[in-house]
């Protein structure tokens, strides 16, 4: 990612992950001040007046993201989380197989996310983030209905510009997230499905046959 500013600040103490669930610190881009950051926050957002009435979210409809939960997070809460790739599943209960999608290419990933990062509160989802996810649009292994907005590096960076407006930030999501024909797909050992594991090996492709 070509980040045109002073120098990007880190200040992550995240290991990394090949099975990272939502309710974990990870290591989330934003712009501060004019310069890009990268630090910890929580996989989770509640708004602190909904604590009594609404679950933690983990993820951000596209198609709702100018409604008036998300709005504010829109304007001034964008952020990009950084990843190699994320997991899906198919099949019927009890015989779910798991699949690791990534790019062709195997670069970075740049998942746009939205969240009330800063000041850290007493309730870690009230400061947290989610992923913004739109329609799997059909032809990517027929995982699920839904799958993360997916940025080029350039792109990525566009919309963590503070002068980019929230309708803009809207349309630029729906418009230039890379589409299904970006990725691709192997299945993976069913241990992925229990946080508590972890390495490698994890995100290793399977072979359905043997």
């Amino acid at each position: 990612m070509h980040w045109r500013g002073p120098t990007p600040r880190v200040d992550t103490h995240a290991a990394p992950s090949y099975n990272a669930p939502p309710g974990t610190w990870r290591p989330l881009m934003r712009v501060v001040d004019e310069q890009l950051v990268v630090e910890d926050a929580f996989w989770g957002y509640r708004a602190s007046w909904a604590a009594a009435k609404l679950p933690v979210s983990i993820n951000a409809r596209l198609e709702k993201i100018t409604n008036n939960y998300w709005a504010r997070l829109l304007k001034s809460g964008r952020a990009i989380v950084p990843a190699d790739g994320w997991y899906e599943w198919t099949g019927e209960k009890g015989k779910k197989q798991p699949w690791h999608i990534h790019l062709k290419t195997r670069e970075p990933l740049f998942i746009a996310a939205i969240g009330a990062c800063g000041k850290e509160r007493e309730q870690p989802a009230e400061s947290g983030f989610v992923i913004v996810t739109a329609d799997a649009e059909g032809g990517m292994v027929d995982v699920h209905d839904r799958r993360p907005i997916v940025f080029s590096a350039q792109d990525a960076a566009l919309w963590l510009d503070p002068d980019l407006s929230a309708q803009q930030a809207e349309q630029l999501a729906r418009s230039v997230a890379l589409g299904p024909d970006a990725f691709e797909w192997h299945p993976v050992a069913r241990e992925v499905g229990r946080a508590s594991n972890e390495g490698a090996h994890l995100a290793a492709q399977l072979d359905l046959l043997a």
